[in-house]
Formats: structure tokens, sequence, C-alpha cells
């Protein structure tokens, strides 16, 4: 039970901070949605930086990690958001865009998680 409450708990605050990130007086140029993937890149960053700081101190916990990961990156990123974003530009006919969108969601996502990787263990 405790697991599932730090899940919640952590979902409850990632979902916070993903639509405080949704208010941002942002102008999405050509269609892009740039606030999903702000929120994807950010979100594949504290995945990556969790995931290499757990295995550098072996201090943090399975229940901090559950709650930082699963809670609160589960929360906070939108891949579902992200997929129904790409499936509307292909709809609408805007194909350069949602190719330019899923590539570099990607593409920079998966750098992303390396690069924090890779920050955490030059520390």
């Amino acid at each position: 039970m405790i697991h599932a409450l730090l899940v919640g708990l952590g979902g409850a605050i990632g979902a916070m901070a993903r639509y405080s990130i949704a208010l941002l007086p942002l102008k999405e140029p050509y269609a892009f949605p740039l606030k999903t993937f702000i929120v994807n890149i950010i979100g594949c960053f504290a995945i990556g930086c969790i995931i290499a700081l757990s295995i550098r101190t072996q201090n943090l916990s399975p229940k901090t990690i559950l709650f930082l990961q699963t809670g609160i990156c589960g929360g906070f990123t939108t891949y579902s958001t992200f997929a129904l974003e790409a499936t509307n530009l292909f709809k609408t006919g805007n194909y350069g865009i949602a190719m330019a969108y899923i590539v570099l969601s990607l593409v920079i996502g998966i750098g992303a998680i390396y690069f924090a990787q890779w920050t955490i263990n030059k520390m």
C-alpha cells in the first residue's frame, strides 16, 4: 500500500508541475508543440539524473526511486499528449512538423538521459 501512495503522491506533484508549464504564456511557433516537447525533455533529463544518482551513490532507497521516477516523472511527462499531438499534426497535413517533432523528441530525449547520466558521473 505504501508503494501506491508514494507513486500517487509523486504523480500528483508531477501532474501539478506539468499543468504549471502548460500555463506558461509561450507562443508555440508553427504549430510545434513546444511546451510538451520541453516537458518531455526535462522529464528525460530528470529520469537520467535519478538513475545515475541511484547507481552512483546507492543511497537512494527503492521507495525514493519509486516516488521520483514512477511518481513525479511519470506524472510530469506527457507521452500520451505527445502521441496525440503528433497524430493531430499528421491529420492536419503538417507532415514535416510531425516528423520533426517525433524525431527531435526521441533523439533529444535520449540525449538528455545520456547527458544527465554523464553530468552526474562527472561530479
